[in-house]
């Protein structure tokens, strides 16, 4: 545990890509089997302990220290994990770590695994990473306080940081999943692209993908699983034009992204992010059972974004959040909020891997794919027909009229690839919406962050002057802008409510986002989507910003 401990604290304070890489790539290399891979389980979100919650750890340390010097404490340091491993008592007698005259993590050495893994975590000795999944994993939630605090006792702070993120799944230090599998590639000399293509039909601790690595067994293969693999993305177009000749125009619908797999009669759904979303969306799912791989826009059906021309048929995407995130799908809900695919690409053409071919290639197969397909789940995302860049300007144009979120263009000649590949693929989405609100309340953040009220709370005015909220947004400014309303926070106070402060209506907020909508969830009456603040408007007057009546006409 002490090595997993002192690697993501190297983590956290090492900003450059490639010293992270060094630094997850020295540590797989120097540590054994199985701490390794359920290591990596955790740096890549694939670790779960269902026992351990958020709650059941606020509840342990409310026990043992003052409640409200753990929540002030919370309040500043702004990270859950970090608050409870430096508040956590000493049990009584102090238990002292054979770690403790240990020095800091160095990755070529192994020191310390043949002593961790040689103790019981029944004892009272110190254990490994491998020790603390095996006991939280099996954990009932009545034994999981007991157990945990048990644990927490044997660590020092930096230790116990290590399992309260490890068991929580909330490894945000500044290292992404895809980082992390960069990492292992690169320990071992293999493609990233391979491990991603592996990754999602293997279990942690990944035995088999590391002897593989190590060249002691051959590749494990994802035969008739239905496996994740990675989606191609697109790049910005940003102020280039590109040849209709070369590219192919479509619609950009405002869903989610999905992938479908059919293999051995099982189907699966996959997210962006590769999470199984199949318990969400049983009707797709149950829909698909053509053997084959497809790429698509997942939309509840509606009246709202499109033309006839342009496939329509789909609502908001306000619609669609009434299904997402749900384990279980009620009749009602299957009813309400009909869920289909629009799909833009095939990945498998039965058994066949078609990625290597060209999309005017894979756009025929498609085609015929589709007539396999149940036409109530699934549709095919049209071609926009222009004869130049010019005359797809025009057309874009209208995409907001039409609820659409922009076009992609697609080099024809392009083959199916993982990530964001230059000159391949690129998007271009409709301008965004903007208006003028006031700062109402302010948030401290998180991570990085925690020091700084970056959590802003913004609203705008009725007919008869009272500021109600209508959005809350933390993203699109620089540092340097957020020490400017950090500062303005500070010193324009007026009420604190815990970690959130109340402050003077004067502070004017630009607000981009990409449509709105009705929603109970602030008191205006409805929600923006991706809101972010495009610019901090100290030449406004605060009473001179928007009125809720003139965004409840851009309604979606």
């Amino acid at each position: 545990m002490h090595a997993f401990a002192a690697l993501l604290d190297s983590l956290i304070y090492t900003r450059g890509r490639n010293g992270k890489l060094k630094l997850v790539a020295d540590y797989l290399l120097a540590t054994p089997d199985p701490d390794r891979g359920w290591a990596m389980a955790a740096l890549t979100g694939d670790l779960d302990l269902p026992a351990v919650k958020p709650a059941l750890i606020r509840a342990l340390i409310e026990s043992r220290v003052d409640p409200v010097l753990f929540r002030m404490s919370r309040d500043y340091v702004g990270d859950t994990a970090e608050t409870v491993a430096l508040l956590w008592p000493a049990p009584h007698p102090p238990f002292v770590s054979v770690n403790a005259n240990k020095p800091p993590f160095v990755p070529s050495e192994v020191w310390g695994h043949g002593v961790s893994t040689s103790l019981d975590t029944n004892g009272g000795g110190p254990f490994s990473i491998t020790q603390a999944v095996e006991r939280l994993r099996h954990l009932s939630r009545s034994d999981a306080p007991a157990a945990l605090a048990d644990m927490l006792d044997r660590l020092d702070a930096e230790e116990r940081f290590a399992l309260l993120k490890m068991a929580t799944g909330e490894t945000r230090i500044g290292l992404s999943a895809r980082l992390a599998k960069t990492a292992l590639a690169q320990a071992f000399g293999q493609d990233v692209e391979v491990i991603e293509e592996l990754w999602h039909g293997l279990d942690p601790p990944y035995a088999s993908l590391f002897a593989w690595l190590e060249g002691h067994a051959p590749q494990p293969t994802p035969a008739d699983v239905p496996v994740f693999r990675p989606f191609m993305l697109a790049h910005g177009l940003e102020d280039a034009r590109v040849s209709l000749d070369e590219y192919a125009a479509e619609w950009k619908w405002d869903g989610i992204r999905v992938q479908i797999v059919h293999v051995a009669g099982q189907t699966r759904l996959y997210s962006r992010t590769g999470d199984d979303v199949t318990g969400s969306f049983p009707d797709v799912a149950s829909a698909f059972s053509t053997p084959g791989a497809v790429d698509g826009e997942l939309l509840v059906k509606g009246e709202f974004q499109g033309s006839q021309e342009s496939g329509g048929g789909a609502a908001s995407f306000n619609a669609l959040q009434q299904r997402l995130g749900r384990k279980v799908v009620s009749a009602k809900m299957l009813a309400d909020y009909p869920a289909f695919v629009r799909l833009y690409d095939i990945l498998l053409d039965g058994a066949e891997d078609v990625r290597a071919l060209p999309w005017t290639e894979r756009r025929a197969r498609l085609e015929v794919f589709m007539g396999q397909l149940d036409p109530e789940r699934f549709d095919l995302s049209q071609v926009i027909e222009a004869s130049d860049f010019t005359e797809l300007e025009a057309i874009r144009a209208g995409a907001r009229d039409a609820a659409i979120e922009g076009v992609m263009l697609k080099r024809r000649d392009s083959p199916y690839v993982q990530g964001r590949r230059a000159g391949l693929w690129y998007k271009w989405k409709r301008d965004p919406l903007t208006a003028d609100c006031v700062m109402m309340y302010a948030q401290r953040g998180n991570g990085r962050r925690s020091s700084w009220y970056s959590d802003y709370t913004f609203g705008c005015w009725t007919e008869d002057g009272e500021l109600l909220p209508v959005g809350k947004a933390y993203q699109g400014i620089t540092d340097q802008e957020i020490a400017q309303l950090d500062k303005f926070v500070r010193t324009h106070t007026l009420n604190r409510f815990g970690p959130v402060r109340e402050v003077e209506k004067t502070m004017v907020l630009e607000i981009a986002f990409d449509s709105i909508h009705t929603s109970t969830r602030h008191k205006g009456g409805i929600a923006m989507r991706f809101p972010r603040i495009a610019r901090i408007r100290t030449d406004k007057p605060a009473a001179e910003a928007d009125r809720i009546d003139t965004l409840r006409r851009l309604v979606t």
